[in-house]
């Protein structure tokens, strides 16, 4: 059995004992099993990026539907008239929200629309929509196949 001290003396002196280092810090894996596992990790990151892709739609093609907005007519103190160009394959019937608001941007108006299918891909929609207050603006908020 050896002494510690004699150890300590040996590991400042230039000449570390292995044994003694790995005993204090603990034993390092060897180098090819760290590789292997880096390159298993790089392996499961690049997959789970590239699924993330696919599932994100960033490697597929592009939406099935645009909407638009093109404009607003204030029609009265609580009504408003929003345009709006729809763009969708042929024979597809969708269901958007249009809201309205006020010049602080807060929601004054709502109201979800169904769009029936057409044989025209785009076309210019309108929608008057009921506000609580004068509105400054209004918008498609969002569209959605049906």
């Amino acid at each position: 059995m050896t002494n510690p001290e004699t150890q300590r003396s040996t590991a400042h002196s230039g000449s570390p004992d292995e044994g003694y280092l790995a005993a204090r810090y603990g034993a390092t894996s060897p180098p090819r099993r760290r590789r292997t596992l880096l390159i298993v990790t790089a392996a499961v990151a690049v997959a789970a990026f590239a699924g993330w892709l696919a599932w994100g739609g960033l490697l597929g093609g592009t939406s099935d539907f645009e909407a638009t907005t093109q404009g607003h007519t204030r029609v009265s103190d609580t009504e408003l008239e929003v345009r709006w160009q729809f763009t969708v394959a042929p024979g597809t019937s969708a269901r958007c929200a249009v809201e309205a608001l006020d010049d602080t941007y807060g929601v004054i108006g709502w109201k979800i629309i169904d769009v029936p299918a057409s044989t025209e891909r785009s076309r210019v929609l309108s929608e008057t929509v009921r506000t609580t207050a004068p509105a400054s603006s209004g918008l498609i908020y969002r569209c959605w196949l049906t």
